[in-house]
């Protein structure tokens, strides 16, 4: 697999902004006529992106120097596009599942599937079932804008722990009798597979490279990750302590989280559908980000395709 995507490597094209800060202008042109422009050189998309590019790329920037990273530091902006990228990747792990994907056998000793044979072909048929709804996901994302997906996603998560810690619940106060309650456990962690992979799964690879603008992108996504690992800590170390000290209760801990990270995403996420990284730099730039973000922009030209003016709506 590591060989297939070295080969994709080269059949990729290249940044049409690294040409242009690189001094390789015309080239930059190129590709975005051919990709951007349908091989229109006048393209008002392309001539947008050029004078975007003119306006807004620092030829002289940070991503020159590998040590420096204050870039990510110097101005409210680059602040909040930072805590944008780590608050999405670690709310992102904290969703409960990492708790489901690495301990989900002891999960189903929560509710009496004890069975090896049975935990394998419910772990097998869960991972294959996240996968389809991941496919489903990436292929929508565009369409339905980030913030959509991930409220959707993270709000229905949370209404899945509430089927969980009940049904888990019933199960254990019948004392391991209710069969059906067991049967709902399992039903409705499927459905939270569902919504998460719809939603978060193909986010977790977009939205925090998006959130950050050209110069700051590399040593921002380094951050990304070490939010990540860091939040997997959590995951590897905390959750199998409590599932066996606590159990089932373990799971009103994803619910009340999933409630606040909803929260916090609706309030501090901006959407960054069908923007550019110019256009999010004026975003990332304005008193309230969010609002900005839902804006829409007219943008007027002359008869030579020349772009004159882009009006916010």
């Amino acid at each position: 697999f590591s060989g297939l995507i070295c080969i994709g490597a080269f059949l990729i094209p290249e940044s049409p902004r690294w040409c242009y800060v690189n001094n390789k202008r015309d080239k930059a042109r190129a590709i975005l006529t051919k990709w951007h422009g349908l091989g229109n050189e006048q393209s008002p998309w392309v001539q947008l992106q050029l004078q975007e590019y003119e306006s807004h790329l620092n030829l002289e920037g940070s991503d020159k120097r590998w040590w420096d990273y204050r870039k990510l530091f110097d101005s409210p902006s680059s602040r909040y596009r930072v805590a944008c990228n780590c608050v999405f990747a670690i709310f992102a792990q904290w969703a409960g599942n990492g708790a489901l994907t690495y301990f989900l056998p002891a999960v189903l000793d929560t509710v009496g599937y004890t069975g090896d044979g049975t935990k394998a072909r419910i772990n097998l048929g869960y991972a294959c079932f996240q996968f389809c709804f991941a496919l489903f996901g990436a292929a929508f994302v565009d369409r339905f804008g980030r913030r959509p997906l991930m409220l959707f996603s993270m709000s229905a998560a949370c209404i899945c722990w509430v089927g969980v810690s009940s049904a888990a619940g019933i199960y254990n106060n019948s004392g391991g009798d209710n069969k059906d309650a067991a049967r709902a456990v399992i039903a409705m962690i499927f459905i939270f597979g569902a919504v998460y992979s719809v939603g978060i799964t193909p986010l977790q690879a977009l939205y925090p490279v998006e959130v950050l603008s050209f110069e700051l992108r590399a040593k921002g996504m380094a951050f990304s990750n070490l939010s990540v690992n860091a939040a997997g800590l959590l995951n590897q170390f905390a959750w199998p302590i409590s599932l066996a000290q606590i159990g089932w209760k373990t799971y009103f801990v994803f619910l009340g989280w999933c409630a606040v990270q909803t929260v916090v995403f609706y309030f501090f996420l901006p959407e960054t559908k069908g923007r550019t990284l110019e256009e999010l730099d004026e975003i990332f730039a304005a008193p309230r980000p969010v609002k900005a973000s839902l804006q829409r922009a007219k943008i007027a030209v002359n008869h030579d395709n020349k772009v004159l003016a882009v009006e916010e709506s």
